[in-house]
């Protein structure tokens, strides 16, 4: 008897005994895991799932998460660019061996799914991001009015517009920016001349 299982976007057909390299999950070395993503069973009577077999599944265990052969990719650029780029990969995978194939009664093994894990260090960067914005639209000064930010030399209607959406409407907001909060606004690169020129205009 096999099963064609899916995971990580791609589709195994296995049996018992087999060994497989699969897109990383969670799940620890030596933890039991079930594939209830199965698109196939074969053997003396096949069925065929639409899309997958309902009550069937796949069981497995983890023998170690490893990771996959290093792929290098190198980018030149002739002529006009006169550039090149080297970027490495290794794509992180779980090894897993089939240990049992059920056509029916899956649901109620009580056995984890097996799902997949976002690579280390990925999901906490993002989640600081938009901290750091808050604490720097926190720490910018309110406006107090709306000026005419374009009379500033080198300020055009996107640049205000931009300095707007960083909560910077005014020659005096403008003008009261340190350094930090200066470094901390992303959507614009505030100019050191705008700031001495809002300090100018604030002051009538």
């Amino acid at each position: 008897m096999f099963a064609v299982l899916k995971t990580g976007g791609k589709q195994y057909k296995v049996q018992a005994g087999d060994v497989l390299r699969v897109e990383k999950l969670a799940a620890d070395a030596g933890e039991k895991i079930q594939f209830n993503d199965v698109l196939m069973l074969g053997g003396d009577a096949p069925v065929v799932g639409a899309p997958f077999v309902e009550g069937a599944g796949v069981q497995a265990e983890v023998i170690e998460q490893v990771k996959g052969d290093k792929v290098i990719k190198f980018v030149k650029r002739r002529r006009k660019h006169s550039s090149k780029r080297t970027v490495g990969h290794r794509q992180k995978l779980t090894l897993v061996k089939i240990t049992d194939i059920l056509s029916s009664g899956a649901d109620k093994s009580g056995i984890k799914a097996a799902t997949g894990s976002a690579p280390a260090g990925e999901a906490a960067p993002a989640a600081k991001k938009p901290a750091k914005k808050a604490e720097a639209k926190a720490e910018a000064p309110a406006a107090v009015a709306a000026d005419d930010l374009t009379k500033l030399n080198g300020v055009g209607p996107a640049a205000a517009k931009k300095l707007a959406e960083a909560g910077i409407e005014s020659f005096a907001a403008l003008a009261a920016l340190s350094d930090e909060q200066i470094a901390a606004i992303d959507t614009i690169k505030v100019k050191p001349e705008w700031v001495e020129q809002a300090k100018e205009l604030a002051q009538g």
